[in-house]
């Protein structure tokens, strides 16, 4: 996470991008945000995958987007609004958790006995009954790479819901490989999961190997959802600096 406000950093340098997220001779890092000025809202976010694209939406990377806004002293108080690939988003600053709006959803589409939607990224859902046992890497790039989700492809959810938890695993483009978390995932995963299992629940707790997370959302008359938030931790862990 870059602090580019003082347009410092070229965004449009993929090869550098890619350098600094490489985990054996860079930083290391799923993908790359920067926080820049907005003149109309508190900040501007801009998401790279690991790849050195320009990506979608990153529903976590947009609550670490928040705390690292509230780090750098770019906004006072728990409220805060930012503009992203997709649109405006607000957020509350909790004191360990952000609590994030995202896009509505407007329609999902069965697919291959799945359900596919953008949540501010394109997520296809598969249910599974052994979550644990799926080889993500093999069954997620045959799917990301489907003729079906051509010509961008799409992530790909692994959803097993027991216990009123769901259980999720996560094959993300871009980075091509599993993740420990996502958070449009994870948004697709719970509106899914109200889809196939038809209970008026509002709000779901999810598991996913890189830690817990909640969901929570309405559903109108006309099948489409809003007022979608995404709520869990956002940790600094450390800073630094790299010779470029």
């Amino acid at each position: 996470m870059i602090d580019n406000r003082q347009n410092d950093f070229n965004g449009s340098n993929n090869a550098l991008i890619r350098k600094l997220c490489d985990r054996r001779f860079g930083i290391g890092a799923d993908g790359l945000i920067l926080i820049s000025n907005d003149p109309l809202v508190d900040f501007n976010m801009r998401y790279f995958n690991a790849d050195g694209k320009e990506a979608s939406m990153c529903g976590n990377g947009g609550r670490c987007a928040v705390a690292f806004a509230r780090y750098l002293n770019i906004f006072q108080g728990d409220h805060v609004t930012f503009t992203a690939v997709d649109g405006e988003h607000e957020a509350y600053l909790g004191t360990k958790t952000v609590k994030l709006k995202m896009i509505d959803v407007l329609k999902t589409e069965e697919i291959r006995q799945g359900i596919f939607m953008e949540t501010g990224s394109p997520h296809f859902v598969e249910f599974c009954s052994d979550i644990d046992q799926i080889n993500v890497f093999k069954e997620g790039m045959a799917i990301r790479n489907s003729d079906i989700f051509e010509p961008g492809g799409t992530n790909v959810n692994f959803v097993e819901y027991k216990d009123k938890i769901i259980h999720i695993r996560t094959f993300e483009r871009g980075v091509e490989n599993e993740t420990l978390s996502c958070g449009t995932g994870s948004v697709a995963a719970a509106l899914a999961v109200s889809l196939k299992y038809r209970n008026d629940k509002k709000a779901y707790p999810l598991k996913a190997p890189g830690g817990n997370l909640v969901v929570s959302f309405e559903q109108k008359p006309d099948g489409s959802f809003r007022n979608i938030w995404l709520e869990g931790p956002a940790s600094h862990v450390f800073e630094g600096k790299i010779e470029l």
